[in-house]
Order: C-alpha cells, then sequence, then structure tokens
C-alpha cells in the first residue's frame, strides 16, 4: 500500500499508539520523520526514538511518554499543512500554543524547528503539525 501523506500516516500512528497506551511505536523511516521525531524529543512530548536500518526501508522507532500516573503527554496531534493545501507561517504570525505547553512544527530553511525557535530565530515557514 502507497502512503500518500507519510507525515500524516506518522502522526495517525502516533495517535493511535498514544490512545491505547502503547509504550513504543514503529513507523517507516525518512529524513522528515526522523526530524519530526528530533523536534517532538527536544520539546518534551516523546521519551527517545532511534532508527534501525537494518531492513530495508528503516524504521523509526519512537517511545512515547506518559506521566507519573499514566497520563498522557501528548493530548492532541493535529496535520497543519496538507499535500492539497498548504499553510505557511511568517515569525510574526506564530503565537504560542495552549499559552506555551503545545508546539507547531515548522519547516524552515535551517530545518525543522517548534514555534518557539521560529519565534527566536525571526524565521518563519510551513506549518506541518501541531501538537500540545
Amino acid at each position: 500500500m502507497s502512503v500518500t501523506d507519510p507525515v500524516a500516516d506518522m502522526l495517525t500512528r502516533i495517535r493511535n499508539a498514544n490512545a491505547v497506551g502503547h509504550a513504543f511505536v514503529s513507523i517507516p523511516a525518512s529524513r522528515l520523520k526522523r526530524q519530526i521525531a528530533e523536534v517532538l524529543k527536544r520539546e518534551g512530548f516523546i521519551s527517545n526514538f532511534e532508527l534501525n536500518e537494518d531492513k530495508k526501508p528503516g524504521v523509526l522507532r519512537i517511545k512515547l511518554k506518559y506521566g507519573p500516573d499514566g497520563e498522557k503527554v501528548i493530548n492532541r496531534i493535529v496535520r497543519g499543512s496538507k499535500p492539497g493545501r498548504r499553510k505557511y507561517a511568517s515569525a510574526k504570525s506564530l503565537k504560542p500554543i495552549l499559552g506555551g505547553t503545545g508546539v507547531a512544527i515548522i519547516s524552515t530553511p535551517k530545518g525543522l524547528l517548534s514555534d518557539r525557535e521560529c519565534r527566536k530565530q525571526n524565521i518563519g515557514g510551513e506549518h506541518l503539525c501541531t501538537v500540545w
């Protein structure tokens, strides 16, 4: 089966694994997906991730994060820009998500950054997704 939107597929796999309380989720790897996982780790939404290139294609294994009593760290994860409708944001238009508790992931000329990092560097780009 061919996936037409790999980012949406990744977000859906994370959303589904998080909903049922899985510790890990495995996703077919790509450079973009690895960069999304790096931003999620930097912002504290996932514990860790590893890239397993033993198989073709490689597999990105993400360790989901939960609170001390099992509460979910990721409450919602929503796709922003889609293949049929791209969304772009300037640094000035990026507002904190839920008072700073959430994060928007932006594809910029300097790589994937969180909305917080974009505001600090005064750079905009394509809004890939929002997590809170």
